[in-house]
């Protein structure tokens, strides 16, 4: 046999490495993403996972258990890049007014651009669930009280309302959504953002 049949023959034997547990589920997260991208999410079902992941559906339902499940854990994955990404975008801005919230309006909308058509898609599937619900209400709160932190030095003495806070999320996620949608551009929903947050700033005072 010749040598290099037989370092053919030692390659193929080599056995495969196991993922380990977080990485399994980094695996099928991405290759969640990948499906809904190319088929929508109707067609992410726990046995369609696993066949794409070339995994067996009890591998598949040990990580997510039902359909809402996984759909959440994708929820869940989008809001901590989201939260990365935002988070990178601040520590990198001026510290001004104006640096730090044109740093919020562009991470927020570039991250659900980034996501493209999939993260509504994801979120219509859980629409009305209460996993949803419980889920996005922490992420919602945690992002309002990030927002808090870093504008409170800006405004008046009494600070910013919790109401003028939850429509400027309300206003960021109808402008990123619109955008996603092609009903304005890019550019479009940043500076409306923006323009959003100054604005509650300024009542402030």
């Amino acid at each position: 046999m010749s040598s290099h049949s037989k370092d053919s023959s030692s390659a193929n034997d080599t056995p495969r490495r196991r993922l380990s547990r977080d990485e399994r589920l980094r695996q099928l997260l991405d290759v969640s993403w990948k499906l809904i991208s190319d088929e929508g999410t109707d067609a992410l079902t726990l046995g369609r996972l696993a066949e794409a992941a070339g995994v067996t559906k009890p591998v598949v339902y040990d990580h997510f258990g039902t359909r809402n499940g996984l759909l959440v854990a994708l929820y869940q994955d989008f809001d901590i890049r989201q939260t990365a990404i935002m988070d990178a975008a601040i520590e990198a801005s001026e510290a001004t007014l104006a640096g730090k919230a044109d740093a919020i309006a562009a991470a927020y909308v570039d991250c659900v651009l980034t996501q493209g058509r999939e993260i509504p898609g994801v979120l219509a599937a859980l629409d009305g669930s209460p996993e949803l619900t419980s889920v996005k209400r922490q992420y919602q709160r945690a992002f309002i009280e990030k927002c808090q932190k870093i504008l409170t030095p800006f405004a008046g003495h009494q600070g910013l309302s919790s109401a003028s806070l939850w429509a400027m999320l309300g206003a960021a996620d109808a402008l990123s959504h619109a955008a996603v949608a092609g009903e304005i551009d890019e550019e479009n929903a940043r500076s409306e953002l923006l323009a959003t947050i100054l604005a509650m700033i300024d009542r402030s005072l």
